[in-house]
Order: C-alpha cells, then structure tokens, then sequence
C-alpha cells in the first residue's frame, strides 16, 4: 500500500521514546518557569536557556502582553510597498520558497521571508498548515518584532543577529506556543548588513531536530543568490557608467548602488570628495556608505561607525537605470570651479509620465454643468484605491482627468504609467504590458525587459483604448487587478504588483461585449466606478472659455501675443460641431496663432471644414423640403467621400433611414443624383440636423 508523503516523513522522523519524552519534560519545565516569570515570582532562569531567558526580559521591559493572540497585520497596501523595498531578497528568494512549497508539504510546516523589521513578505509550505499561520498572521504582513510579539525566530533571531531556534513553550507569547520556529538572518553580500531573515515555523506535534540547521543551509542558498546578482548589477551599472567617462574626464566620477554604497571610485574623485565633502579618502572601498542620497526607502543617513553621512547636492547625481528601473547613480564631483556638471535633469531617465503641472483637478477648464458632474465623480473616486473607467469621444481630454485622479490619489508619489493598447502590434502588446525575460521571442532583448505593470508599481498605470486589448491577454489583466500578480513572457515566476489602474475608452464597451470582443467580467471589474467626459459639442458655455484659456497659454509658449478672434470666426467655432473635441479645438488656437499676421483670426485662419460650415448656414435653403433634403444629403455623402456610415451619423439618422432616402431621390453613393445641385460644402451633424425635415 502506497504511504502518503506525510507518513512517509513522519516515520523517517520518528523519535526515540526517551527523547521524546525528554523533551516534554523540558517543555513542562520551561511552561512552568514561564509562568512564574509572567506572575512576576522569581523562578529558576536555570531550566531556561540563556537565549529564551534573556529574550523574555528584553519583553517585559517593552510590555508585550502575554495575551496576545496574533502579531501585527500590516494593510495590503504597506505590505506591497516593503516588498517593492525588498524585491532584491525576494528575487534571490524566489527559488528557494518554490522549492520548499513541495519540500515541506504535509509536513505541517511553512517557510517565511522577513525583512529587517520582521515583517513578513512571503510565505511557502504545507497547505493545510496555511490556515494555522493566517489565525496568528504568520503570513504576508505579520509584524513579528521581538518588541511587538514577543519571543519568536523571527523577532529574536533579529535581535540577536544570528540564528535562533524557538521551541513551543520558549515563545513569550501564550498563543503562539503550538509552534516551533527557527529564524536565520540573511545578510547584504556586499556590506554584511542584516538584509532580511528566513524562518523554518512548524506546529507542535513536529519535532525536527535538524529544523535549524535546514534554515541555515536556505538562508545560505538565498546570500549565495544575492552574492551573483549584486556582482551582476555591479557590472551592468559600471557598464552604463561607460559613456560618461570621456564627457567628464575632468570631474570626480562616484559610481553607487541603489543604497548609495560604493561600487566605483575614480582617483580624482577621491580628492575632490575630502575636499568639498569632508570624506575620508581611505573610506571609499567597495560597499561602503559613504554619501546621503536621501532616496525613499533608502533613510540611512550614518556610516558603519555611526558618523553622519554628509548631504549630496542634487546637480551632482545622474541616475542610472537598469530595465526602466533607477538601480544606481553617478556622482560627478565638479573638478574645476564651476557650481556643478549641469547634467542631471538632461541625463535623467524618464521612468514615468509623472507631470506634477498637470495632475490636478483645476487644469480642467470649464464651468458647464456636464463638465462639472464629471469632475466632482473624479474628485470622490481620486482618493480611492479601486480601477476608474474613464470614457468618452476622442479628443475629449480623458487623460487629463487620469492625471487628476492620479495627482489626487494614495499613489500620487508613485509613478504614472501611461500607454496606448492600440499603439502597438497584437503581438508584441502582452510583452509591453507584463515585461519578457531573455530569449522569451526572437528579437528579445538579452537583458529581458520590465512591463508597463512593473514600471507602474507603487503608482498609477493609466491603460488608453482598453477597447483595444486582444481578447486571450483580458484575463491576465483580470488576474492582475484581483490578486496583483503578472507572469513576464517567457517566464513561469509570479511577480507581485501594486497598481492603481485607470481604463480609458472611446468605445461602447458595453457594445463590446455583446460582440464578443470584450469579457464580461473584466467589463463590470473596470465598470463599477466609470466616468463619462463629456463632449465639447454637450458643454454649454465652455466653448469660449477654452479659447481664451489656450489663446493665453499657446500663445506663451511660442512667445507671442494671444490673438483676437473676429466675430464672425467666433460665430463659425460657435456654430460647428467639434468631431475632435477640446483636442480639436486646442489644435485650431494654436494654428490661429501662427498663421494670423495682424494679430486677428479671421475666417481665413479656419480649416475648410469650419469655414465651409459657416458659409453653408450663411446660404438660404431654396426650393421645397425634398429638395433642400436631397441637396443637405449629397453635401453630407460629398464631404464623407461616399461612406454612408459616416454620412449617417453626420445626418444624425440610421443608414436603413439613408438608404431609403437615396433611393427616394435617386442619389448615388458618390452624392449625386439627376436633381442639380448649386453647393457642395460639407456639413456637420448639428448644422445639417437643422436643415434635414423627415429624417
């Protein structure tokens, strides 16, 4: 008969009658001085070891309350934000956890990684023991410091700086004696700085006497894996560091990592730092903090020996960057005396589309009341963390209140992420979104590359066309806005994400989905909160007060004075029906500005479209109803160039209604018919709607 896996190691770990019941002779010994010690009697430290002993003081003097059932549970949103922080530990952690998912299944026991806080930022193990953990929040955002939860792997094992096993009546906390845990620092291959912790949690009813030496092999494993990417990520920052050797040959060239340690020094360098900066020239090896770059996520603002990192001017960095991501920087320390190199605006990489001038609600122009319902349902939904489905027409300025939402938000620090689903091919729309790793396609970059996800963490991505998506990648995005999680092209390793996503359209999505092209489901995931901006043409009022807005702001920017615009121009923009929108209408500002010579626009100074329209209300309509009909309808056909689909929605009937009508006066797809006609101006759907009877 074929054992199960969890009898199969059950027997394999069976132990000797006499240790076992030695060991439960000094569970009730420790159980009994525990609650002598919490009763406040003096008991016999002796039957404790030193380790437990002294960590049970360093409690009572934090008052930890030995009633507490569970640690700390840190919110979603706090919990991403430390694994960003952390993503080094958990790459080089990654392996390791997979393979304990299966190696620790049915062994009543999980694998956890901490960071150096002691929270918790992933998990692996026996399933069933899954739930156990959760009750305690022994799971992904339990704080599990020795001052907030007392004795434990993970907290003490901190403290201490070293590995630590923590049996079940050793932990100071009554609920959380069931379980036995062994923790194991992780330390920084590069500076020898605790960087995280593994820990090894089981339940009672497992004894493993080898528990802490099978974390203290994992936990090696995980700095062996941090040793090889930190000299890769050395390497490729050298690598980019490459191209402003010979721009700046007569500064001080600092190269640092991502915590501002040293990963290159040139000799100048070294001089001009004692300089200007006070840093001791012998300080400077490999993996020294030398420099305050005062990053987020990044607070350490003193050296190993406690001294006060002096403060770098910010002209003097470059950012270096790595897959999109900013992995280092590149101090160039002015040689001569001029104040600084003067680069790092030009050389910084654009990681985002962060705009502050543009990421605030009053950038929205107009005071009609369709554009202020809209604005106040994006102010209400600004500062919540749900999907937002921004639609409306073209041009009507659907990113402008993405940029609002985001600049009003709880990720307004993070970054905004914008990109176009329908500006790139089918093909390649999966390996922009979710990013690809090396030899995913060919043509793939060596390096692999991030998505837009991953380039959005922590803030903003704002999907345009989402009408556009392919139908098969529609349940990745599903899967990423329920659970955070993106898998690369060509990769099987999930990556988590945190992501405030914001969907614009100018499509009927609901239309969509009706024709199959859209999923239902991610239509009411992204439709539960959903704005409509309006069209220009629906904005009573507002025309005017946007001339006049880009008639100042356009005009400044090509240093030249705003424009007047005669009345009959006005009367024409007024009058014409705005397929384009405010984008439209921003565009035909501007190109009054540069083609008017007196400083007036004039009609001259309008496409021919607007001008024809004007002219074509200026016309009487002679003759009887069928014949200013059937004249509109060829005008309308004639300046559609004979698509009767676009004719239609012009006229503002439905293309059975035109077909009948062409019929009835016997006009051809190209707009001409036996009748003559005496203009063949086109016409917009509000000024032929008035003209039009019977339609």
């Amino acid at each position: 008969m074929k054992r199960t896996n969890e009898a199969k190691l059950s027997q394999s770990r069976k132990l000797p009658e006499a240790l076992a019941r030695k060991l439960s002779d000094v569970e009730a010994n420790t159980m009994r001085a525990w609650e002598d010690f919490v009763s406040g009697i003096q008991c016999d430290k002796g039957t404790v070891r030193d380790v437990v002993a002294n960590s049970w003081d360093r409690c009572r003097s934090s008052a930890v309350d030995v009633c507490t059932t569970a640690a700390p549970q840190l919110d979603a949103e706090r919990t991403a934000l430390l694994r960003q922080r952390n993503r080094d530990l958990l790459q080089a952690s990654a392996t390791t956890l997979a393979e304990a998912a299966n190696m620790l299944a049915g062994t009543g026991s999980l694998m956890l990684i901490a960071d150096i806080d002691g929270v918790i930022l992933e998990a692996a193990g026996d399933q069933r023991t899954t739930h156990a953990g959760r009750d305690i929040s022994l799971w992904n955002g339990g704080h599990w410091h020795e001052s907030s939860t007392g004795t434990n792997g993970i907290g003490t094992a901190l403290v201490l700086d070293k590995p630590v096993l923590i049996r079940t009546t050793e932990h100071y906390c009554q609920s959380i004696k069931r379980w036995n845990c062994a923790g194991v620092p992780i330390h920084d291959p590069v500076d020898g700085s605790i960087a995280g912790l593994l820990d090894i949690s089981t339940l009672k009813q497992i004894y493993d006497t080898q528990l802490l030496a099978m974390a203290v092999m994992a936990a090696r494993r995980i700095e062996w894996v941090m040793a090889c990417q930190a000299e890769e990520e050395r390497t490729r920052l050298m690598e980019s560091c490459l191209e402003y050797g010979q721009k700046y040959a007569h500064d001080g060239l600092v190269a640092l990592d991502a915590k501002g340690r040293v990963i290159y020094v040139s000799h100048k360098a070294k001089h001009l730092l004692e300089k200007k900066l006070g840093a001791e020239a012998d300080s400077l090896s490999r993996g020294t903090r030398i420099l305050n770059l005062g990053t987020p996520g990044n607070a350490v603002n003193v050296d190993g020996n406690g001294r006060t990192l002096p403060e770098v001017p910010a002209d003097w960095r470059i950012p270096l960057t790595l897959d999109g991501i900013e992995r280092g920087t590149l101090l160039v320390i002015p040689g001569s005396l001029r104040s600084s190199p003067q680069v790092s605006v030009r050389a910084r990489a654009l990681t985002d589309e962060k705009d502050s001038g543009r990421s605030q609600f009053n950038c929205i122009v107009g005071s009609s009341p369709a554009i202020q319902t809209a604005t106040s349902q994006a102010r209400r939904l600004a500062p919540l963390n749900v999907p937002v489905l921004i639609e409306g027409e073209t041009g009507v300025g659907k990113e402008l209140f993405a940029r609002a939402i985001h600049g009003n938000s709880c990720t307004a620090n993070g970054p905004f992420v914008a990109f176009n689903c329908g500006a790139v091919s089918r093909e390649m729309l999966a390996s922009e979104l979710f990013g690809y790793v090396r030899g995913a396609f060919t043509g793939a970059s060596n390096e692999g590359r991030i998505g837009r996800f991953e380039q959005a963490h922590g803030g903003t991505l704002c999907l345009d066309e989402i009408g556009e998506l392919q139908l098969d990648l529609q349940p990745y995005l599903l899967r990423v806005l329920e659970e955070g999680i993106i898998y690369r092209v060509g990769d099987n390793v999930p990556r988590r994400v945190s992501v405030r996503l914001l969907a614009m359209t100018n499509r009927n999505l609901r239309a969509e989905v009706e024709a199959g092209r859209f999923r239902l489901d991610l239509y009411h995931r992204l439709s539960v909160t959903s704005i409509r901006v309006p069209a220009l043409r629906e904005r009573n009022g507002d025309l005017d007060v946007l001339i006049d807005h880009f008639n100042r702001d356009i005009a400044e920017r090509h240093g030249r004075s705003p424009v007047r615009f005669a009345p009959a121009t006005m009367d024409a923009l007024r009058a014409y029906n705005w397929p384009g929108n405010v984008r439209e209408l921003r565009n035909l500002v501007e190109r009054a500005i540069l083609l008017s010579s007196d400083g007036c626009a004039d009609l001259d100074c309008l496409p021919d479209e607007i001008r024809n329209c004007a002219q074509c209300l200026q016309e009487p309509v002679s003759g009887s109803l069928e014949t200013a009909e059937r004249r509109i309808i060829e005008d309308v056909i004639r300046s559609c160039s004979g698509n009767l689909s676009d004719a239609a929605q012009v006229l503002g009937i439905s293309r059975s209604t035109l077909y009948r009508k062409l019929t009835l006066y016997g006009i051809s797809r190209l707009g001409s018919s036996d009748v003559p006609t005496s203009r063949s101006a086109p016409l917009t759907k509000s000024s032929a709607g008035r003209h039009v009877s019977g339609l």
